[in-house]
């Protein structure tokens, strides 16, 4: 009998130790459990520690209260603006009433992720896509008022929601480089435009400065020769004014008043006419005897035209004229005369590349004596073309008869 008993009451400790360990429950700190006691809800909301239950009667579901980040998979959708695009998102919620998340909805987490999608292809539909990729945060806010509203119910608040990522298709990207790249050149042509309207001002204002002394114009030109002198080119470019040699022409009268001789303008204006009429003539070889009488006349007048723009250009830098007395003499000889050619320099000038009345001829003749050659090559052509004709309607008229004889 007593062993009996001992063993009863060896059993009833047994038993009451595992109830007690089944009743015995831990909560974590981040953590709250809601206890359903026979199916119905038990008022208590459990805190984190230790806490007991009836280990028959009593469910203990524990709900997380932390922030849980939830990304959204990417949706595609199409703007207002009619662009197709690919948005993804992610949504940062937490539980704050973990009745309301276990007896309102079966899971919330399932349902705010269904949620934040139907919401985000809502806010592509209704925005367009310059808002999508330059005005985020006002789609945010319409984002998570719009996942928030629902939820509110559900126990679960919505903390935060940021739009990720934009995708475009391939012909949008090269579209709007263009349109960038279009609107940075519209930028640097109008700065361009302003820097050269700033340019012209102060280009102005030195052009009247250097109008009050003309000297610094010369001092201008002589640094811009230094400067490219500097560069050790092998030619340098000397700016020669064409009002000058308009001024010598003016001043170089058709015919000498004293010798009678023509000027030079004359004898080139004279070996123009008799080249013309070279090339009229083809059968005929082109004379020479105007470019040589050119070079006569030139030769003749070089001794008029020194004293006669001697005084002439002093009273260019003068600004008044001075009496000259007439020029009685001769020009002292050149000793470089015999190595130059005369055709290329102007007395008291040296200005190099001008056109003579021997250059004009010759080159009159040169063009002559290829068109004539150019007419009788052709000629020739012509001549062999129509023997070669005539031939063949020989040798058609023997053809002809004699098949004829052959008929016969």
């Amino acid at each position: 009998m007593p062993e009996a008993l001992i063993t009863v009451i060896v059993v009833l400790a047994a038993l009451a130790a595992v109830g007690l360990l089944s009743a015995v429950r831990v909560i974590k700190q981040y953590e709250r459990g809601v206890v359903l006691r026979l199916g119905r809800l038990h008022r208590d909301v459990r805190r984190p520690g230790l806490t007991l239950i009836v280990p028959v009667a009593d469910r203990l579901r524990k709900v997380n209260m932390q922030i849980i980040t939830m990304p959204v998979p990417a949706q595609e959708g199409i703007t207002r603006d009619n662009v197709t695009v690919r948005v993804d998102a992610v949504v940062y919620f937490k539980v704050v009433k973990p009745t309301d998340a276990v007896i309102r909805v079966e899971d919330y987490e399932f349902a705010v992720a269904q949620m934040a999608q139907t919401s985000l292809r809502s806010i592509i539909g209704k925005s367009d896509l310059d808002d999508l990729l330059s005005n985020r945060e006002k789609l945010n806010q319409g984002l998570e008022l719009m996942i928030d509203s629902p939820a509110v119910d559900w126990g679960v608040q919505i903390d935060r929601v940021e739009i990720k990522d934009v995708s475009l298709p391939d012909t949008m990207k090269r579209s709007m480089a263009r349109q960038a790249e279009a609107h940075r050149e519209r930028r640097a042509r109008v700065i361009n435009a302003d820097a050269e309207l700033q340019a012209s001002k102060r280009l102005a204002e030195a052009a009247e400065q250097m109008s009050v002394q003309p000297a610094a114009l010369q001092l201008r030109l002589l640094q811009t020769i230094t400067a490219v002198a500097a560069e050790k080119n092998s030619t340098l470019v000397l700016p020669f004014p064409v009002e000058l040699l308009r001024f010598l022409e003016r001043a170089e009268p058709t015919e000498d008043e004293d010798t009678g001789s023509p000027s030079p303008a004359a004898s080139m204006a004279a070996s123009g006419r008799a080249a013309t009429a070279a090339k009229k003539q083809p059968g005929k070889e082109p004379s020479r005897e105007p470019s040589r009488s050119g070079r006569d006349a030139r030769s003749g007048t070089e001794e008029e035209i020194a004293p006669t723009f001697r005084p002439m250009a002093g009273e260019s830098r003068t600004g008044a004229a001075e009496p000259v007395a007439p020029f009685a003499g001769t020009l002292p000889p050149d000793p470089a005369a015999a190595r130059r050619d005369p055709a290329m320099v102007l007395p008291e000038l040296q200005v190099t590349g001008l056109p003579t009345a021997e250059h004009i001829a010759e080159h009159a003749a040169e063009r002559a004596a290829q068109q004539a050659a150019e007419r009788a090559t052709e000629h020739a052509a012509a001549e062999r073309t129509s023997t070669g004709r005539t031939t063949e309607r020989t040798s058609a008229g023997r053809d002809s008869a004699e098949r004829t004889r052959k008929n016969r």
